[in-house]
């Protein structure tokens, strides 16, 4: 199937990267976090590889009534662009996206009320100035199924593009690109075990498609569908709290081949985290252009702070008390509302799952005052001291290698740069056109 209105166009990352010549980026990672050190770490690697960077944020972090992070999408703008200007990150080179813009933060009320806070969520985003939109209108609110047809979703999209492209209009801002489709768990992530998963079916990612170019007709933002650069599938990947289901290339090879029938488009990927090198360059290869991480970056930045706090205790620089590991756990049983339903279990089961799961739901307890504070307190106590290299080798073992070699220094922070770089490395190893051998898609075939 060729769809009207799609023939002669920019391809989809030409249009997002501004990369007009010759060749195109083979794929780019989308920053899914509001964590501070995680966007800096971004940035960094972006600036040392004159790349642009993909930042987003999701419904529920971000919206006009402050999201989990106390921001609206006019708050998260500035919050970037202050990181970015404090390392010298151009501006120009800084894309911001709206994920999972839709309903889904109000679901709970009757559709009209949610979609109308939707609409102003999106208003809230056009305005700011964010230039990736994706359009996710498919959870059921009160009294409908779980997810609805994709007939009224895809009507639901095109009416929140009709808002987009009104707001983009009163603005100085190019008007948006868009992002269609959900074959995912709902923003937050998969909250039950993961096994083999159902990669979508190339009829239904092209009558996804096909849905929403009559929708947006319908709704009189023709040129809107024009400006869709992707479609959000199930390539077959995901993880649960323990678990993680890697991609499986001849498990989408019929997919894959769909993209030809879907000019100058690209799947978008969610739920990349953790996927091993070779599964990430495999993804790029076979169409699915954009790979979405979030969760997996404030684990290894989790895991690079529990590490200092080790250290620390073990340097008697913090009493057992005061460790952030402690800390964080007084958190989150005095607010279980972010874990408590996704995390089963025993209550010691329940312990190691709100510290050590794949899910990271401690991700939202980082932008507490009282967590922020013990950072603070763990990188002022340690940064006042020589850290004995043997300790990072002990504590934070994937560090000492570059800590030996002079190319990171044994300093708090830069230990936690340095360890969300390194979970960033498989994602640039994949998108670059230049991609490493040790990540070639040939390995996992």
């Amino acid at each position: 199937m060729t769809l009207h209105g799609f023939e002669g166009r920019e391809p989809a990352l030409a249009q997002l990267t501004g990369e007009q010549t010759s060749p195109q980026p083979r794929g780019i990672v989308s920053i899914c976090s509001a964590h501070p050190l995680v966007l800096e770490a971004a940035l960094r690697r972006g600036k040392a590889e004159g790349a642009p960077v993909l930042i987003e944020a999701t419904c529920n972090q971000v919206n006009q009534e402050g999201g989990y992070t106390g921001m609206a999408p006019a708050d998260f703008r500035r919050f970037v662009e202050s990181i970015a200007a404090g390392i010298g990150f151009p501006s120009d080179r800084l894309i911001l996206g709206g994920d999972h813009l839709g309903p889904n933060p109000w679901k709970r009320l009757p559709a009209e009320d949610a979609m109308a806070r939707a609409e102003a969520m999106v208003a809230a985003y056009l305005d700011a100035g964010f230039r990736k939109i994706h359009l996710d209108t498919s959870v059921g609110c009160a009294g409908e199924p779980a997810a609805v047809a994709d007939e009224l979703s895809a009507a639901r999209a095109a009416r929140l593009a009709r808002i987009a492209e009104d707001r983009a209009a009163m603005t100085e801002h190019p008007r948006p690109l868009y992002i269609i489709g959900t074959e995912v768990p709902p923003p937050g992530g998969a909250a039950h075990l993961v096994e083999e998963l159902a990669v979508t079916e190339p009829a239904a990612a092209e009558g996804t498609l096909a849905a929403h170019g009559a929708a947006f007709a319908a709704a009189g933002v023709a040129s809107a569908f024009r400006r869709v650069i992707g479609i959000v599938v199930q390539p077959g990947v995901e993880f649960g709290n323990a678990e993680v289901a890697i991609y499986r290339p001849e498990l989408a090879r019929g997919l894959s081949a769909a993209l030809g029938r879907l000019p100058g488009l690209v799947f978008e990927a969610h739920s990349t985290d953790y996927q091993p090198a070779g599964a990430l360059a495999a993804l790029v290869e076979d169409g699915f252009a954009i790979l979405k991480v979030g969760p997996g970056l404030t684990f290894a930045l989790r895991e690079a702070l529990y590490g200092l706090d080790a250290i620390a205790l073990e340097l008697a620089a913090i009493a057992p008390e005061e460790s952030l590991e402690r800390t964080m756990e007084r958190l989150m049983l005095d607010n279980p509302a972010h874990w408590h339903s996704h995390y089963p279990g025993t209550p010691e089961a329940q312990r190691l799952l709100r510290h050590f799961s794949y899910s990271d739901r401690i991700r939202y307890y980082w932008p507490d005052p009282r967590a922020a504070a013990a950072v603070d307190r763990l990188f002022d106590r340690l940064g006042a001291r020589t850290i004995p290299e043997t300790l990072i080798s002990q504590h934070l073992a994937r560090l000492h290698p570059p800590v030996l070699a002079g190319e990171i220094p044994p300093k708090p922070r830069e230990l936690c740069l340095a360890a969300v770089n390194m979970a960033l490395d498989p994602y640039y190893a994949a998108t670059s056109n230049v991609a490493s051998q040790n990540c070639a898609p040939s390995s996992i075939r």
